[in-house]
């Protein structure tokens, strides 16, 4: 993981996953364990003035706009490149603790995996559009298409894409956290948000209080 003096959080995962609920409650079980009020929640896209207007782009385009797939992925990191300038990077400089939903990985699973761009390029844009700001850990929250699916009432553009798509999003996930284990903690969502929860904070405290060990130091 990056030594710096905060500590970076991501929640992964196709739609439907329990995401933005787990993101909530590590938040507030971070809090009444550390005694902590320096956390940051955010997502992706949408934070910020102008994150709003480009997650409004990205999942409901004018009518009667077919976005062409290079430009969903550029929004998305023009997105990301306001994110970590305005807000992630100067909370981490702070030595606050930042959770967001959503992040690099989610490009790489989405437009590289699910739409065909080659991943490795979409690898390089992020490295760009981020300055090499990465998670220190990355939850991803796995589960079949089929029953993530059924959570969502309404539907974006995203989320109304084929079980085929969701499928090859779900696979690119799940092949970026083969790739590097040492980031990413895989926790099946197929289940009660408590379980889940339950999950994510008995593999995910021993990092946290080595982070903590770690700032102590410095």
């Amino acid at each position: 993981m990056t030594l710096r003096k905060g500590t970076f959080i991501t929640f992964e995962g196709i739609d439907g996953a329990g995401k933005t609920t787990q993101v909530q409650m590590l938040a507030d079980r971070i809090r009444e364990t550390y005694r902590r009020d320096d956390i940051l929640m955010t997502r992706e896209p949408g934070s910020g003035l102008l994150g709003k207007e480009l997650r409004r782009l990205i999942l409901h385009p004018p009518q009667g706009t077919v976005m062409d797939d290079r430009a969903e992925l550029l929004i998305l990191l023009a997105d990301r490149a306001q994110h970590v300038t305005n807000e992630i990077k100067p909370h981490l400089d702070k030595g606050g603790i930042v959770i967001c939903d959503r992040y690099a990985d989610s490009s790489i699973a989405y437009q590289g995996y699910g739409r065909g761009i080659p991943a490795l390029e979409v690898k390089r844009l992020n490295m760009f559009a981020t300055a090499g700001l990465w998670p220190d850990t990355t939850i991803l929250l796995d589960i079949d298409p089929e029953v993530s699916l059924t959570r969502k009432n309404d539907q974006t553009r995203m989320e109304a894409e084929s079980r085929r798509f969701h499928r090859s999003v779900r696979d690119g996930f799940l092949t970026l956290a083969m790739e590097q284990p040492s980031r990413f903690l895989i926790v099946h969502a197929d289940q009660p948000e408590q379980a889940v929860h339950r999950t994510i904070w008995e593999r995910l405290s021993p990092r946290l209080g080595i982070l903590h060990s770690v700032r102590a130091a410095v």
